[in-house]
């Protein structure tokens, strides 16, 4: 074969391969959310299943509306808690929290980000279910005339970094708990990936970065995860911890995983958690869970 055609076959493979590569980032690009967002439509189970009384809340946003539970405390003067789950959960596998909320004395306030559970509206991106959460918190303040003050934000791995996003607009807040979250969706994914050949910084329209919010947040803030956390590393959180500059705690639960601190870490996790709202002197009804599972 003549040079010139060997070159030609190489310029005609080059420009195919170029194309490939443009589409495929072009698709990452597009397509990202349905990477970092599964919700599901199915809440199989309510308090009900175990034996929790609670209300079933909508929360109006324009067209579109969040399916909520409020769950009512025994004794109302308590502390308020608002819960921002993760990126595949919805309110039907959130149980266990509530109980243990309940047991402590706090009512609370679980929510379903739209595209969730039985939630309305377009599917789920970061700026909407920021949206979702202030949505949340204005419901608590004004409908339900909670003090500020008196309201803690909890946000499990994604749900973290939305609850860090809410207490970089709401220094009222009285504190913020989360668990087992991450710095960011770019240092996600060179944990994940190594070896990349797409440009983050071109690509990536979803970026949670806790990271760089942390250190201007002056809301008090506990952080816990396990060291066992196979899908989102403890060096995160202690990277996170690092960098905050207000008052904060870091918990970290040797052996626990990301999804079983509460079932199966249960005295270590409420004790962390009493031990935090204790210190922030909204701790007069608290009472100490009793660990019916393994600890």
């Amino acid at each position: 074969m003549k040079l010139s055609k060997v070159k030609t076959k190489i310029w005609q493979v080059s420009k195919v391969l170029i194309l490939l590569y443009l589409l495929l980032a072009f698709a990452l690009r597009i397509a990202q959310t349905r990477l970092l967002f599964f919700p599901s439509a199915e809440v199989a189970l309510t308090p009900l299943a175990v034996n929790l009384p609670y209300e079933n809340v909508e929360i109006v946003m324009g067209e579109s509306k969040l399916s909520a539970w409020w769950i009512p405390a025994k004794q109302p003067e308590g502390p308020t808690l608002l819960y921002l789950h993760g990126n595949g959960s919805n309110l039907g596998d959130l149980l266990d929290e509530a109980l243990i909320f309940y047991n402590l004395g706090i009512s609370t306030l679980l929510i379903d980000y739209r595209g969730y559970g039985e939630s309305q509206g377009p599917f789920p991106n970061e700026v909407r279910v920021y949206e979702d959460a202030e949505a949340a918190w204005r419901y608590l303040t004004t409908q339900r005339q909670i003090k500020s003050e008196s309201i803690f934000v909890y946000g499990h791995s994604l749900g973290g970094a939305i609850a860090l996003e809410l207490a970089s607009k709401h220094p009222e807040i009285a504190g913020v708990i989360v668990e087992g979250s991450f710095t960011s969706i770019a240092e996600m994914i060179d944990h994940l990936f190594p070896v990349q050949i797409f440009p983050k910084s071109l690509i990536l329209t979803q970026k949670f970065d806790s990271l760089s919010k942390i250190s201007n947040i002056t809301v008090p803030i506990l952080i816990i995860h396990g060291t066992n956390d196979s899908v989102v590393p403890y060096f995160m959180s202690q990277r996170l911890f690092a960098a905050a500059s207000g008052a904060k705690f870091l918990v970290l639960i040797e052996g626990a995983g990301h999804n079983n601190v509460i079932q199966e870490y249960t005295e270590k996790y409420t004790q962390a958690v009493v031990n935090f709202i204790k210190k922030l002197g909204s701790c007069a009804t608290l009472f100490l869970y009793i660990n019916i599972k393994k600890t």
